[in-house]
């Protein structure tokens, strides 16, 4: 069953991670490696995810545990890093291992999440977000970066020749504007604004992880919240850099296709990260579950799985030798307009 797959590569780390904090010792380090060199290894020996899948209802039942998982781990995190008895080195590796989880399996899912059709599902997902002190980015993704992928109307769009570095800043400013002012344009009377909800739940996030583990519980829950959203930051940079929508005849523009994407499928990461590297056919079909995805014909690929590539992205001469030429290739074979 494909789905055990999934859980097989995304539980096993949480499992690892919940017990770190709660036990300590080696199971964060466990995680890591799980996460890093074990997936880094795992990824030539495994298929990816077979094209043309239908959906099993159990997908859904993963994401929710996940999202759970996730939820509880952040508060257990917080008393772990207030613990006297962790060695400096457990407390640090439970951060690093605690952030990789949720960039890598706790962004992907959430992502999953937000763009259900049941409510339940979609308010899990804005809480996972929240929970990262990122809640915007459920506004920003749905109502800017599906619209304006490809274009200098999306924040999260990296524009080619442009290092993460000046990208993170611009891209997280811009996005939490953006995403107001589609909210803003949204609200009606009576109801709890979305940025409400985002802002105010991040406040309660740190006041929660304060009471838990009091300063050391709120610095390490910062920074493994502010680890977490440069890995967000960093799927979105990969996987658009360089490629953009051209505008049709009638002032319009062209539909999202493909070449609008870079996608990875791997034979571990691809179920590590929910098949977050099938990109192309997400944004085709914002609606499609994960288990379902396909890469499409005529979708770029990315050289290396998405970690590796986020390892090359925070180094901006390395990755625009290895990019820059690929995306002038994959945009020159785009189809004509009509």
């Amino acid at each position: 069953m494909l789905i055990l797959r999934y859980a097989i590569a995304t539980l096993i780390p949480l499992a690892c991670l919940l017990l770190g904090a709660v036990l300590g010792g080696w199971w964060a380090a466990l995680a890591l490696v799980w996460l890093t060199l074990f997936a880094a290894g795992m990824d030539h020996l495994l298929s990816p995810p077979p094209i043309g899948t239908t959906h099993a209802a159990s997908a859904e039942a993963l994401s929710v545990t996940l999202a759970s998982g996730h939820l509880a781990l952040l508060p257990l995190a917080s008393l772990a890093f207030a613990d006297p008895t962790q060695t400096w080195g457990e407390t640090i590796t439970l951060a690093l291992a605690a952030a990789s989880f949720m960039g890598q399996v706790s962004h992907p899912n959430a992502h999953e999440l937000i763009h259900r059709r049941p409510r339940a599902l979609r308010r899990l997902g804005v809480a996972v977000y929240v929970s990262m002190l990122f809640g915007h980015h459920v506004s920003a993704h749905r109502l800017v970066h599906h619209v304006f992928v490809g274009t200098e109307s999306d924040p999260n769009t990296p524009r080619r020749g442009e290092s993460f570095w000046a990208f993170l800043p611009r891209a997280w400013l811009g996005s939490f504007r953006a995403g107001h002012a589609q909210e803003a344009r949204r609200h009606k009377a009576g109801t709890l604004p979305a940025y409400a909800i985002y802002v105010g739940g991040a406040a309660l996030a740190l006041v929660l992880a304060a009471l838990l583990g009091g300063w050391p519980g709120l610095l390490g829950f910062s920074i493994v919240a502010a680890l977490a959203q440069m890995q967000i930051l960093l799927s979105d940079y990969i996987q658009h850099y360089g490629l953009t929508r051209r505008t049709l005849p009638n002032g319009r523009l062209e539909p999202v296709a493909p070449h609008h994407s870079w996608n990875a499928p791997r034979g571990f990461t691809s179920f590590l990260m929910v098949n977050a590297p099938s990109h192309s056919d997400h944004h085709m079909h914002p609606d499609r579950p994960y288990d379902a995805l396909r890469i499409p014909e005529g979708a770029p690929l990315l050289p290396y799985s998405l970690p590796i590539m986020a390892i090359l992205a925070t180094m901006p001469r390395r990755w625009r030798r290895n990019m820059d030429r690929r995306a002038e290739k994959a945009m020159a074979k785009a189809p004509p307009l009509p």
